[in-house]
C-alpha cells in the first residue's frame, strides 16, 4: 500500500469513528494559533487540541510574515460572516520552537528568507531568526504595533523545546493594546 492509499484507510476510518458534522467554522475556544509547518511541531499534538478548538495557521518558522498578516485579515472576514469579529475574548498565539529548520535557510538563502518575512535582507539580523526565544517576543511585539489587528485580543508567545516535548511561555498572555479612550 502507498501512502496515498494509506492517507485513504486512514480518513475513511476518521469519517466512521472521528467525524463531526456539528463542528462550527469558528474555533470553538476563540483562539487562533501560529505556528512552524515542522511536523514535529504540530499544535493539534503538542498543545493537545481537540478539532474545533482554534484555528491553526502554519508558515515556515511560525513568523509574523506579510502572508501571515493577510491570512488573518481573510480569517477575521471570515468570522465577520460567520456572525462574530475577532478580537474581545479571542486569544492569538505565536508558537516557535527549538532547532528550526529556517536557520537553514537563514544560512544558506537568506534572499529568499528575506522575501519570505517581507524585509530587505540586510534587515534579516533584526528578526533573530535562530533565536526563538528572541524571534517570539519581536513578532509579539510586531503584532502589538499593527493598528489593523482588533486591540482586544489576547497575545501569547509560546516556544517548544523538541529535545523535552514541553513549551514555554516568553511573552505571557495580555491585551494586544490598550484601546484609546
Amino acid at each position: 500500500m502507498d501512502f496515498l492509499e494509506t492517507l485513504a484507510s486512514r480518513n475513511a476510518e476518521f469519517a466512521q469513528t472521528g467525524f463531526s458534522a456539528d463542528l462550527k467554522m469558528l474555533p470553538s475556544r476563540r483562539t487562533m494559533i501560529v505556528g512552524c509547518v515542522d511536523p514535529r511541531v504540530d499544535p493539534m499534538d503538542v498543545l493537545k487540541l481537540k478539532s474545533g478548538e482554534a484555528a491553526v495557521i502554519r508558515n515556515v518558522g511560525g513568523r509574523v510574515n506579510p502572508a501571515l498578516l493577510e491570512t488573518m485579515a481573510i480569517l477575521r472576514t471570515v468570522s465577520r460572516s460567520a456572525g462574530e469579529d475577532v478580537g474581545a475574548g479571542w486569544n492569538l498565539v505565536v508558537l516557535q520552537h527549538t532547532d528550526c529548520g529556517i536557520a537553514g535557510c537563514y544560512h544558506h538563502a537568506p534572499k529568499l528568507l528575506a522575501k519570505h518575512m517581507g524585509v530587505a535582507e540586510d534587515k534579516l539580523d533584526d528578526l533573530a531568526i535562530t533565536d526563538p526565544y528572541k524571534a517570539v517576543a519581536l513578532d509579539i511585539a510586531s503584532l502589538k504595533a499593527n493598528p489593523n489587528l482588533p486591540a482586544a485580543f489576547t497575545v501569547t508567545g509560546l516556544v517548544y523545546d523538541v529535545k523535552t516535548g514541553l513549551v514555554e511561555t516568553v511573552v505571557p498572555s495580555a491585551p494586544l493594546r490598550v484601546e484609546a479612550d
